[in-house]
Protein backbone atom coordinates (compact mmCIF):
# COMPACT_ATOMS: atom_id res chain seq x y z
CA UNK A 1 0.00 0.00 0.00
CA UNK A 2 1.26 3.36 -0.91
CA UNK A 3 0.10 7.22 -1.12
CA UNK A 4 -0.03 8.41 -4.29
CA UNK A 5 0.42 12.27 -4.84
CA UNK A 6 -1.12 13.89 -7.89
CA UNK A 7 1.25 15.77 -10.31
CA UNK A 8 0.52 19.40 -10.83
CA UNK A 9 -2.52 19.93 -12.88
CA UNK A 10 -2.18 21.55 -16.13
CA UNK A 11 -2.56 25.43 -15.97
CA UNK A 12 -1.00 24.84 -12.23
CA UNK A 13 0.47 28.43 -11.14
CA UNK A 14 4.00 28.27 -8.97
CA UNK A 15 3.45 30.91 -6.52
CA UNK A 16 5.31 34.32 -6.49
CA UNK A 17 4.88 37.21 -4.77
CA UNK A 18 0.65 37.61 -5.29
CA UNK A 19 0.41 34.85 -2.60
CA UNK A 20 3.04 36.28 -0.28
CA UNK A 21 -0.12 37.50 1.71
CA UNK A 22 -0.67 34.14 3.29
CA UNK A 23 -0.98 33.80 6.80
CA UNK A 24 2.61 32.20 7.38
CA UNK A 25 4.36 32.15 10.77
CA UNK A 26 8.06 30.93 10.85
CA UNK A 27 9.65 30.37 14.07
CA UNK A 28 12.25 27.86 12.45
CA UNK A 29 13.55 27.64 9.45
CA UNK A 30 12.81 24.60 7.00
CA UNK A 31 15.38 23.64 4.14
CA UNK A 32 12.92 24.84 1.14
CA UNK A 33 8.97 25.72 0.48
CA UNK A 34 6.84 25.22 -2.68
CA UNK A 35 3.60 26.54 -3.24
CA UNK A 36 1.11 25.46 -6.00
CA UNK A 37 -2.45 26.77 -7.17
CA UNK A 38 -4.75 25.59 -8.84
CA UNK A 39 -8.73 25.76 -9.02
CA UNK A 40 -11.13 22.84 -9.73
CA UNK A 41 -14.75 22.20 -9.32
CA UNK A 42 -14.31 22.63 -5.08
CA UNK A 43 -12.63 25.85 -5.92
CA UNK A 44 -8.93 27.03 -4.55
CA UNK A 45 -6.34 24.64 -4.01
CA UNK A 46 -3.15 25.53 -2.92
CA UNK A 47 -0.14 23.02 -1.97
CA UNK A 48 2.80 24.10 -0.18
CA UNK A 49 5.85 21.83 1.03
CA UNK A 50 8.14 22.39 4.38
CA UNK A 51 11.37 20.23 4.22
CA UNK A 52 13.11 20.15 7.78
CA UNK A 53 16.62 18.70 7.99
CA UNK A 54 16.79 16.01 11.00
CA UNK A 55 20.10 13.92 12.72
CA UNK A 56 18.95 10.64 13.97
CA UNK A 57 15.13 10.21 15.42
CA UNK A 58 12.42 13.20 14.35
CA UNK A 59 10.02 14.40 16.94
CA UNK A 60 6.98 15.39 14.94
CA UNK A 61 3.84 17.06 16.05
CA UNK A 62 0.90 18.01 13.57
CA UNK A 63 -2.08 19.33 13.97
CA UNK A 64 -4.76 20.47 11.77
CA UNK A 65 -8.38 21.87 12.58
CA UNK A 66 -9.99 19.92 9.54
CA UNK A 67 -8.53 17.91 7.04
CA UNK A 68 -7.03 14.18 6.62
CA UNK A 69 -3.22 12.97 8.39
CA UNK A 70 -0.90 11.08 5.91
CA UNK A 71 2.23 9.55 6.87
CA UNK A 72 4.64 6.99 5.88
CA UNK A 73 8.13 6.56 5.81
CA UNK A 74 10.69 7.07 3.14
CA UNK A 75 14.66 6.40 2.91
CA UNK A 76 15.89 10.04 2.92
CA UNK A 77 17.26 11.27 6.59
CA UNK A 78 15.04 14.64 5.96
CA UNK A 79 11.28 14.80 7.10
CA UNK A 80 8.94 16.61 4.49
CA UNK A 81 5.01 18.14 4.92
CA UNK A 82 3.18 18.61 2.15
CA UNK A 83 0.48 21.05 3.03
CA UNK A 84 -2.82 20.59 0.61
CA UNK A 85 -4.99 23.48 1.35
CA UNK A 86 -8.83 24.36 -0.03
CA UNK A 87 -10.75 26.48 0.07
CA UNK A 88 -14.22 27.71 -1.70
CA UNK A 89 -12.11 31.12 -2.35
CA UNK A 90 -8.87 32.36 -2.89
CA UNK A 91 -9.79 34.66 0.54
CA UNK A 92 -10.77 31.62 2.57
CA UNK A 93 -7.56 29.93 1.29
CA UNK A 94 -5.20 32.71 2.00
CA UNK A 95 -6.70 32.38 5.75
CA UNK A 96 -5.53 30.01 6.84
CA UNK A 97 -2.50 30.41 9.05
CA UNK A 98 0.39 27.94 9.12
CA UNK A 99 2.72 27.91 12.45
CA UNK A 100 5.95 25.85 12.15
CA UNK A 101 9.03 25.40 14.27
CA UNK A 102 11.67 23.54 14.31
CA UNK A 103 14.42 23.09 17.64
CA UNK A 104 16.82 19.88 16.55
CA UNK A 105 15.14 17.06 16.27
CA UNK A 106 11.45 18.69 17.68
CA UNK A 107 9.47 19.58 14.76
CA UNK A 108 6.13 21.49 15.25
CA UNK A 109 3.58 22.12 12.49
CA UNK A 110 -0.12 23.08 13.03
CA UNK A 111 -2.84 24.58 10.71
CA UNK A 112 -5.01 26.57 12.64
CA UNK A 113 -8.66 27.60 12.16
CA UNK A 114 -8.99 31.21 10.52
CA UNK A 115 -10.17 33.88 13.05
CA UNK A 116 -13.03 34.73 10.09
CA UNK A 117 -15.05 32.04 10.45
CA UNK A 118 -18.68 32.01 12.24
CA UNK A 119 -20.19 29.85 14.71
CA UNK A 120 -23.85 29.06 13.53
CA UNK A 121 -26.80 27.09 15.35
CA UNK A 122 -25.44 24.08 13.17
CA UNK A 123 -22.19 24.42 14.17
CA UNK A 124 -18.78 25.60 12.71
CA UNK A 125 -19.00 27.38 8.78
CA UNK A 126 -15.83 25.61 7.20
CA UNK A 127 -14.83 27.33 4.19
CA UNK A 128 -11.39 25.62 4.30
CA UNK A 129 -9.22 22.59 5.08
CA UNK A 130 -5.73 21.39 4.75
CA UNK A 131 -4.71 18.30 4.47
CA UNK A 132 -1.03 16.92 5.59
CA UNK A 133 0.68 14.54 3.39
CA UNK A 134 4.01 13.75 5.33
CA UNK A 135 7.32 11.51 4.77
CA UNK A 136 9.31 10.64 7.80
CA UNK A 137 12.48 8.57 8.18
CA UNK A 138 11.51 4.77 9.05
CA UNK A 139 12.09 5.54 13.18
CA UNK A 140 10.41 8.72 14.08
CA UNK A 141 8.65 9.60 17.06
CA UNK A 142 5.19 11.29 15.62
CA UNK A 143 2.11 12.64 17.64
CA UNK A 144 -0.65 13.71 14.89
CA UNK A 145 -3.95 15.33 15.63
CA UNK A 146 -6.97 16.10 13.49
CA UNK A 147 -10.34 18.43 14.65
CA UNK A 148 -11.86 16.24 11.58
CA UNK A 149 -10.90 14.13 9.06
CA UNK A 150 -9.02 10.49 8.49
CA UNK A 151 -5.40 9.79 9.74
CA UNK A 152 -3.37 7.21 8.36
CA UNK A 153 0.04 5.99 9.25
CA UNK A 154 2.36 3.15 6.92
CA UNK A 155 6.02 1.80 8.33
CA UNK A 156 6.64 4.02 11.26
CA UNK A 157 8.32 3.03 14.32
CA UNK A 158 8.39 4.49 17.55
CA UNK A 159 6.41 6.72 19.90
CA UNK A 160 3.51 6.70 17.82
CA UNK A 161 -0.29 8.88 19.08
CA UNK A 162 -2.61 9.43 16.48
CA UNK A 163 -6.07 11.54 17.46
CA UNK A 164 -8.98 12.98 15.38
CA UNK A 165 -12.22 14.10 16.34
CA UNK A 166 -13.98 12.58 13.79
CA UNK A 167 -12.63 10.26 11.14
CA UNK A 168 -11.42 6.64 10.38
CA UNK A 169 -7.74 5.65 11.37
CA UNK A 170 -6.01 2.81 9.38
CA UNK A 171 -2.27 1.60 10.12
CA UNK A 172 -0.23 -0.97 8.54
CA UNK A 173 3.49 -2.01 9.22
CA UNK A 174 4.05 -0.13 12.32
CA UNK A 175 5.83 -1.04 15.76
CA UNK A 176 6.59 0.08 19.30
CA UNK A 177 4.21 2.59 21.58
CA UNK A 178 1.10 3.00 19.99
CA UNK A 179 -1.68 5.07 20.71
CA UNK A 180 -4.88 5.87 18.59
CA UNK A 181 -8.15 7.84 19.16
CA UNK A 182 -11.12 8.71 17.10
CA UNK A 183 -14.24 10.76 18.58
CA UNK A 184 -16.12 8.71 15.72
CA UNK A 185 -14.75 6.62 13.49
CA UNK A 186 -13.64 2.95 12.70
CA UNK A 187 -9.83 1.43 13.46
CA UNK A 188 -7.85 -0.57 11.53
CA UNK A 189 -4.21 -1.77 12.05
CA UNK A 190 -2.62 -4.21 10.00
CA UNK A 191 1.59 -6.01 10.91
CA UNK A 192 1.43 -4.05 14.45
CA UNK A 193 4.29 -5.13 17.11
CA UNK A 194 4.57 -3.69 20.26
CA UNK A 195 2.12 -1.80 22.30
CA UNK A 196 -1.34 -0.95 21.59
CA UNK A 197 -3.99 0.82 23.30
CA UNK A 198 -6.65 2.51 20.97
CA UNK A 199 -10.58 3.85 21.47
CA UNK A 200 -13.01 5.18 19.41
CA UNK A 201 -16.15 6.30 20.78
CA UNK A 202 -18.41 5.07 17.72
CA UNK A 203 -17.08 2.22 15.11
CA UNK A 204 -15.33 -0.52 14.43
CA UNK A 205 -12.14 -2.25 15.79
CA UNK A 206 -10.12 -4.64 13.27
CA UNK A 207 -6.29 -5.27 14.28
CA UNK A 208 -3.85 -7.49 13.11
CA UNK A 209 -0.04 -8.42 14.94
CA UNK A 210 1.90 -9.23 16.94
CA UNK A 211 1.74 -7.51 20.91
CA UNK A 212 3.17 -7.47 23.82
CA UNK A 213 0.55 -4.92 25.29
CA UNK A 214 -3.16 -4.63 24.07
CA UNK A 215 -6.40 -2.39 25.27
CA UNK A 216 -8.99 -2.10 22.75
CA UNK A 217 -12.30 -0.23 23.04
CA UNK A 218 -15.47 1.36 21.38
CA UNK A 219 -18.24 2.36 22.79
CA UNK A 220 -20.36 1.16 19.96
CA UNK A 221 -19.19 -1.12 17.57
CA UNK A 222 -17.78 -4.72 16.63
CA UNK A 223 -13.82 -6.05 17.06
CA UNK A 224 -11.81 -8.20 15.56
CA UNK A 225 -8.28 -8.98 16.86
CA UNK A 226 -6.13 -11.64 14.96
CA UNK A 227 -2.84 -12.11 17.53
CA UNK A 228 0.07 -13.43 15.05
CA UNK A 229 2.47 -15.90 15.82
CA UNK A 230 4.89 -15.13 18.52
CA UNK A 231 2.36 -12.90 20.50
CA UNK A 232 3.07 -13.07 24.16
CA UNK A 233 1.67 -10.56 26.92
CA UNK A 234 3.74 -8.70 28.37
CA UNK A 235 1.07 -7.04 31.14
CA UNK A 236 -3.02 -7.58 31.06
CA UNK A 237 -4.76 -7.40 28.01
CA UNK A 238 -8.33 -5.66 27.94
CA UNK A 239 -10.79 -5.65 24.82
CA UNK A 240 -14.35 -3.89 25.51
CA UNK A 241 -17.48 -3.07 23.53
CA UNK A 242 -20.49 -1.27 24.65
CA UNK A 243 -22.55 -2.86 21.76
CA UNK A 244 -20.63 -5.23 19.49
CA UNK A 245 -19.89 -8.58 19.27
CA UNK A 246 -15.84 -9.66 19.64
CA UNK A 247 -14.01 -12.15 17.62
CA UNK A 248 -10.53 -12.82 19.40
CA UNK A 249 -8.12 -15.26 16.79
CA UNK A 250 -5.02 -16.79 19.15
CA UNK A 251 -2.24 -18.69 18.09
CA UNK A 252 -1.27 -21.77 19.86
CA UNK A 253 0.62 -22.07 22.68
CA UNK A 254 -0.42 -18.95 23.89
CA UNK A 255 -0.32 -18.70 27.93
CA UNK A 256 -2.72 -16.58 29.25
CA UNK A 257 -5.66 -15.99 32.19
CA UNK A 258 -8.96 -15.56 30.17
CA UNK A 259 -12.15 -13.75 31.62
CA UNK A 260 -14.61 -13.24 28.86
CA UNK A 261 -18.24 -12.07 29.37
CA UNK A 262 -21.25 -10.77 27.69
CA UNK A 263 -23.88 -8.96 29.08
CA UNK A 264 -26.55 -9.87 26.23
CA UNK A 265 -25.27 -12.35 23.87
CA UNK A 266 -23.02 -15.81 23.41
CA UNK A 267 -20.02 -16.80 23.51
CA UNK A 268 -18.52 -19.57 21.24
CA UNK A 269 -14.99 -21.05 22.19
CA UNK A 270 -13.01 -23.22 20.12
CA UNK A 271 -9.75 -23.08 22.21
CA UNK A 272 -8.32 -25.20 25.14
CA UNK A 273 -9.22 -24.25 27.82
CA UNK A 274 -8.93 -25.24 31.54
CA UNK A 275 -11.56 -24.93 34.12
CA UNK A 276 -10.01 -26.09 37.04
CA UNK A 277 -9.15 -24.21 39.99
CA UNK A 278 -12.67 -22.17 39.95
CA UNK A 279 -12.63 -21.35 36.01
CA UNK A 280 -16.15 -20.93 34.66
CA UNK A 281 -17.81 -21.78 31.18
CA UNK A 282 -21.09 -20.88 29.97
CA UNK A 283 -23.52 -19.08 27.58
CA UNK A 284 -22.40 -15.59 28.84
CA UNK A 285 -19.20 -16.17 30.63
CA UNK A 286 -16.04 -18.15 29.75
CA UNK A 287 -13.00 -18.48 32.62
CA UNK A 288 -10.35 -20.16 32.88
CA UNK A 289 -6.44 -21.23 31.36
CA UNK A 290 -5.17 -20.81 28.52
CA UNK A 291 -1.80 -23.02 28.09
CA UNK A 292 0.50 -22.19 30.89
CA UNK A 293 -1.36 -19.30 32.10
CA UNK A 294 -0.29 -16.39 32.79
CA UNK A 295 -1.50 -12.71 32.67
CA UNK A 296 -4.99 -12.14 32.36
CA UNK A 297 -6.76 -11.75 29.32
CA UNK A 298 -10.32 -9.77 29.73
CA UNK A 299 -13.12 -9.42 27.15
CA UNK A 300 -16.24 -7.71 27.85
CA UNK A 301 -19.61 -6.88 25.74
CA UNK A 302 -22.48 -5.19 26.65
CA UNK A 303 -24.54 -6.16 24.21
CA UNK A 304 -23.11 -8.49 21.56
CA UNK A 305 -21.73 -12.10 21.07
CA UNK A 306 -18.07 -13.38 22.11
CA UNK A 307 -16.22 -15.81 19.33
CA UNK A 308 -12.87 -17.13 20.77
CA UNK A 309 -11.11 -18.78 17.66
CA UNK A 310 -7.52 -20.34 17.11
CA UNK A 311 -5.65 -18.82 14.02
Amino acid sequence: MHFTRNDNPAGAVYCGMRFAVLAVTLAGIPLAAGCVVSVDSQGQIVREEKRFSVSGTPELRLTTFDGAIEIQSWEKPDVLVEIEKRGATKESVEALAINVNQDGNRIELEVKRPASESFSHFGFHRSASAKLIVSVPRHADVWARSGDGSIHVERVTGNLELRTGDGSIRASDISGEISLNTGDGSITVDGAEGRLSLDTGDGGVNVAGKLTSLKLHTGDGSIVYRAEDGSKMSDDWEITTGDGGVTLYLPKNFDADLDAHTGDGNIRNELELSTANGGESDRRTVRGRLGEGGKRLRIRTGDGGIRLRAS
